[in-house]
């Protein structure tokens, strides 16, 4: 697994099955933001991204681009950048929709502080 405090891009289907297997397997919150490089709303989230997961390892955090990953954002029927999905053992646990920092922060403390 990549190391912690980064925000772990998966550039392809191998990349993201076997981080999605490391974070069910490790029963950590998963944090997964399905974006594209085209959306200005991501610029704006990414370096708070990039700072909530130096501040907290104990979330692993993913990023994937929909136009690189269609079938995994159809899979959890993303339609729309940036979309956050929130992950424990594999199951999604919550669902952000929108470069929302406030809610982004409280749904991690949420779901950090559930077993």
């Amino acid at each position: 697994m990549a190391e912690e405090g980064q925000v772990i891009n998966c550039h392809s289907l191998q990349a993201w099955n076997e981080q999605f297997r490391q974070g069910t397997d490790s029963k950590k919150l998963v944090v997964v933001d399905f974006t594209a490089s085209w959306c200005g709303p991501y610029r704006f989230i990414a370096p708070f991204l990039a700072e909530l997961a130096k501040k907290l390892p104990a979330v692993t955090f993913l990023k994937v681009d929909v136009d690189e990953l269609e079938s995994v954002a159809k899979e959890w029927n993303v339609e729309a950048m940036p979309t956050f999905i929130f992950l424990k053992e594999g199951k999604l646990v919550d669902k952000i929709v929108g470069a929302k920092k406030d809610d982004l922060q409280q749904t991690i403390a949420k779901h950090l502080n559930t077993t």
